[in-house]
């Protein structure tokens, strides 16, 4: 690899793109026999479910690949040293791992690489199919979901990949592999939501609870924000104790050095070594934020539990459940030394609470839309003539059921 330009090849991509094509093949099998008499609008709800669940393990995969020092496997892009697999590659990787047996190419972080890129392929085809099903199923008849969401889906998983070329290229950048990160979460969200559109759900919430969901998903967008730059910084181990870092509630910190977002892997803003007061403060705010993102989890979580509709209750309890696995597994990474499988455990956290409140405010938007809220058998104005709710619609939480005062 002389210059940066060896550093794209596109000679393997056909390759790697038919490689993609034949890891789609077997779910989009799946799904055409098991819902083949299903309508069109069930079997792209359970493509879309399906895309989402492999993205889930894109985006853990993606964990692994990084936290094993892998993303450097392949020094080249999208192929490793302008072949499609490593097997191509045998002797520029043996060569780049005799020079160097610990550095970035090895035959193993070789593999993990061009797994990763593997897989992203087969996702890529399958946001494909999808958004070219969609668009097929509109002009047949009106489905619940526009195609445009699709398509959006497909652009945004094409800048995912730009990234990902990014990554490679620009030598791990902190910034790029940060968005590369929250591009990967951002993708699932994007399918979540789409899957909740086939079959509305409405979920019926007080003005107050509303706007204390939506501030939790902000809040939590910039949590797991400061989680990945945590993460791409290596900052994990700057604190190796708890509930304290280094022995002190407020330890040495530089700010300035470890939030400069234009800087290179291990550079501080003016080019030398990132001074590890850096590092520390990296990791001092992400706890701050931890403590902050908990406190919210558990009022929302609580507000939500003292409905009696199942529908909020199940909400709860998820959200419940994931604050737990997530401050065990970050206690874990503190207190045993970061160890991978807490680490890879943690990122499935953050993108199941990601993934979890945007169901919630999916839900709690369709009940504020009067069309999906027909569609989904509300009929507000009927029931009020009525004198009763409709069935299978809560009473807002945080509100009074009708006729009764709030408790």
């Amino acid at each position: 690899m002389d210059g940066p330009a060896s550093l794209v090849d596109l000679s393997p991509l056909l390759r790697l793109a038919l490689l993609g094509l034949v890891l789609a093949l077997g779910p989009l099998a799946w799904v055409w026999l098991r819902h083949r008499g299903a309508s069109p609008a069930r079997r792209l709800q359970a493509l879309t479910l399906l895309t989402a669940f492999l993205t889930f393990d894109l985006i853990l995969f993606g964990a692994f690949t990084r936290l094993t020092d892998s993303g450097l496997g392949c020094p080249d892009w999208p192929g490793c040293y302008g072949a499609a697999s490593p097997i191509g590659a045998r002797d520029e990787i043996h060569a780049a791992q005799t020079a160097m047996p610990s550095g970035p190419v090895t035959h193993g972080k070789a593999w993990v690489e061009m797994i990763h890129r593997y897989l992203a392929t087969g996702v890529g085809v399958l946001i494909v199919a999808l958004t070219a099903a969609s668009w097929a199923a509109r002009r047949a008849g009106r489905l619940p979901v526009s195609p445009w969401w699709a398509t959006l889906t497909l652009a945004w998983v094409c800048a995912q990949g730009a990234f990902g070329a990014l990554t490679v290229t620009m030598k791990l950048y902190p910034a790029i592999v940060t968005a590369h990160l929250l591009g990967g979460l951002g993708l699932l969200m994007l399918l979540a939501a789409q899957a909740q559109g086939y079959q509305p759900r409405p979920l019926v919430l007080g003005a107050g609870l509303r706007r204390a969901l939506w501030g939790l998903l902000a809040l939590s967008l910039v949590q797991v924000a400061l989680g990945g730059w945590v993460s791409t910084n290596y900052a994990v181990l700057a604190c190796r104790d708890f509930p304290t870092c280094q022995g002190r509630w407020v330890p040495e910190m530089d700010f300035a050095h470890g939030f400069a977002v234009l800087r290179e892997l291990g550079a501080g803003k003016d080019g030398g070594y990132l001074p590890f007061a850096a590092l520390t403060a990296i990791h001092w705010v992400h706890r701050v934020g931890a403590l902050c993102v908990f406190v919210a989890l558990g009022a929302v979580a609580a507000a939500l539990w003292r409905s009696r509709e199942p529908a909020a209750r199940r909400g709860a309890a998820w959200l419940a459940g994931i604050a737990a696995w997530q401050l065990a597994s970050g206690l874990s990474n503190v207190v045993l030394g970061w160890p991978l499988v807490a680490a890879v455990a943690h990122t499935g956290g953050a993108a199941a609470l990601l993934t979890a409140l945007t169901v919630l405010v999916v839900r709690m938007r369709q009940a504020a839309s009067p069309a999906t809220a027909a569609a989904a058998g509300v009929g507000a104005a009927v029931a009020a003539a009525a004198g009763r709710r409709p069935r299978g619609t809560p009473p807002a939480v945080g509100e009074g059921a009708p006729g009764r005062a709030p408790s």
